[in-house]
């Protein structure tokens, strides 16, 4: 079977020789084609070649198009981001410095348009055509209740969400949401097939239930009412969210659903049960200094929690650059082999 057959059997429940195993490391691309993280992503071809070495080197079953977060930033008006060779890209400009910039913020009519998605545009025609017909390929899309963290930075986004004015906050929530139905049909005509809907504030660990019932969950269900559901993937960055694992099933009809590592994977298998796909994913931070007995011991506890009853994958967070060699190509073998079905 094909790594796309094996995680539509997953999904579905049906027989397949193991479970999915997902890796990402999508800042990784840059040191395997040994060249600054500046210049890596400055080219969607520089992206593909990188993500199809990893591919090819450690054989796991999906692939990225993921360039950086702050990507959506620069679609929206940031003119600096900072590379790091060393970490993440992150965003150097906000683009609201002010609540008055929120009226002022324009969203494109067409962000395939935009300059700064040409390259996104390049990764996807590449991959689609290298192993489109075989492997699940992941993009990576923020929710409009976490893109403003980005725009403006976490302190100030959650003291406008939080105290207001809540016309002003709804009106940047709306554009963001604008925004996150563009990019969501945008990549799927490209061929991205695994979106990854990172909503932390769809998570209890930034703000209540009681929020995300009332606050939250209207602009999910209006970023995501366009074309389904079925290739979302809920994710919370790392924090955990079983307690609204229920009400997204209910109101998002999300049925895959990206459990923190600091969660209870046991009773998030429980909550889901058949009615989706639990992915159970390792603490790669604690990969940087754990050795390489401890992650195959960890790769072991995660799959034996959820490989029983089918509907399991296993996978990571976002693979730190400091993670030795060694322990990432032991995290994918034992989950190979821990990962095999009857």
């Amino acid at each position: 079977m094909t790594p796309m057959e094996i995680l539509t059997a997953a999904a579905t429940g049906n027989p397949a020789p193991r479970i999915p195993v997902f890796c990402n490391m999508s800042d990784h691309g840059a040191r395997e084609l040994g060249m600054p993280a500046k210049q890596y992503f400055s080219r969607g071809e520089y992206v593909a070649d990188g993500q199809l070495r990893l591919l090819r080197r450690y054989g796991y079953d999906n692939i990225w198009s993921l360039h950086y977060v702050g990507k959506e930033a620069e679609l929206l008006g940031c003119r600096e981001i900072l590379f790091a060779d060393d970490g993440v890209p992150n965003v150097a400009d906000f683009v609201i410095k002010n609540l008055d910039d929120i009226a002022k913020l324009d969203i494109p009519t067409d962000i395939t348009q935009h300059p700064a998605w040409q390259s996104v545009a390049d990764c996807l025609k590449i991959l689609c055509c290298e192993v489109g017909t075989t492997h699940p390929i992941c993009a990576y899309v923020t929710a409009s209740t976490t893109l403003p963290a980005i725009l403006m930075g976490m302190d100030k986004w959650m003291e406008l969400f939080l105290l207001g004015p809540f016309d002003v906050r709804d009106e940047l929530l709306r554009k963001c949401s604008d925004f996150c139905r563009q990019e969501i049909a945008a990549l799927r005509a490209l061929g991205a097939n695994v979106l990854i809907y990172s909503t932390p504030f769809g998570s209890p660990y930034f703000v209540s239930r009681k929020q995300i019932e009332q606050k939250v969950m209207p602009w999910m269900r209006r970023d995501l009412l366009p074309g389904g559901n079925e290739d979302i993937v809920y994710y919370c960055g790392m924090a955990g969210f079983n307690d609204v694992i229920d009400l997204v099933f209910d109101e998002l009809h999300i049925k895959t659903h990206y459990i923190s590592p600091l969660a209870d994977l046991a009773e998030a298998k429980r909550l889901i049960g058949n009615r989706g796909l639990t992915c159970g994913v390792i603490d790669d931070i604690k990969m940087i200094h754990w050795s390489t007995e401890q992650t195959r011991a960890e790769v072991q506890r995660i799959i034996e929690i959820g490989k029983t009853g089918g509907h399991f994958l296993f996978g990571n967070g976002v693979m730190p650059m400091a993670v030795p060699e060694a322990n990432i190509r032991t995290m994918v073998d034992a989950a190979f082999e821990y990962g095999r079905l009857p």
